[in-house]
């Protein structure tokens, strides 16, 4: 069921993005391809998913997803263009084929990456399918998400570890903000999405999303030594070439594992108050601990 879901979803977010980037035909054009390099046709498009599967589950149309889903993929695909660049963690491979870097160069990169940010944003606001305070609540949590509470300062956080040995407290909260931040604020997008989602909705979901954001990196971590490169669509290995801090290097691999299904568990617990309309987020939480890519 999950994989028709994701697939669906996938589709969908991908007809909006095409639609919402600018075409490679129009000047400046070599932005405009990078762009939608970066952007399109790779992926497993999980953001999205997730604010459609909380949305859907908290009662709103998909209408009123579409805007919300593809302004979390924006920024996280500007996020993974300036992740790869040199001066950060100087990848060579992503989904599968060459970086966003590799492919053009440098400068264009990291300006697609700054026109997708600021595509994410425009997209929330001029999305007409909600209210008004949802709209503004939205573009309040998705800026939270990527900055220096969220995902950049993360990432300042992951940048500064190198070489250290962070304890579990300081790696944890390294990696609630550079990867959970935005996991979790899918959700909170989803559910504000919904006029019928209340306050002990948003609380149970964000404590769901909070769960399956960091076993989401802890699983990563994991593929980053166990994993087939032609199946993860990236360099294995990254994190120990750069001597970065990593949950396998605090807890060994059985132990990372272990806490990654122990995080799922939580996640799953998070939603005892659903029945059937949450199935789709107990299977997503199932899939992010087994996934091999």
């Amino acid at each position: 069921m999950l994989e028709d879901w994701l697939a669906t979803y996938r589709q969908r977010v991908e007809r909006v993005l095409d639609k919402a980037l600018p075409p490679p035909t129009e000047p400046p054009a070599r932005l405009h391809e990078a762009m939608r390099y970066a952007a399109l046709d790779a992926g497993k498009r999980l953001r999205p998913s997730l604010v459609y599967l909380t949305g859907e589950a908290m009662g709103a149309e998909r209408n009123q997803l579409d805007g919300p889903a593809a302004a979390v993929e924006c920024i996280h695909c500007y996020s993974l263009v300036h992740d790869d660049l040199p001066a950060m963690d100087d990848d060579a491979l992503r989904r599968g084929r060459p970086t966003c870097h590799r492919a053009f160069d440098e400068a264009t990169a990291i300006l697609a990456g700054d026109a997708l940010h600021s595509l994410a944003f425009q997209l929330l606001a001029e999305d007409s399918a909600g209210s008004d305070a949802s709209r503004a609540a939205m573009l309040a949590t998705l800026a939270r998400a990527a900055g220096a509470a969220g995902m950049a300062g993360g990432q300042a956080l992951d940048l500064a570890s190198e070489g250290q040995a962070p304890s579990r407290t300081e790696l944890e909260t390294m990696h609630r903000h550079k990867t959970g931040s935005l996991i979790r604020a899918c959700v909170q997008l989803g559910a504000l999405a919904a006029p019928q989602a209340g306050e002990a909705d948003r609380a149970a979901l964000d404590g769901f999303a909070a769960a399956i954001g960091l076993a989401f990196q802890v699983q990563d971590d994991v593929l980053d030594i166990t994993g087939d490169t032609s199946v993860t669509g990236k360099s294995t290995g990254g994190d120990i070439s750069q001597d970065k801090a990593t949950f396998p290097a605090l807890l060994g691999i059985d132990g990372a594992r272990a806490y990654a299904h122990q995080l799922r568990d939580d996640a799953l617990a998070a939603l005892s108050g659903y029945g059937d309309e949450a199935q789709g987020l107990r299977e997503l939480a199932d899939f992010v601990v087994a996934r091999d890519h």
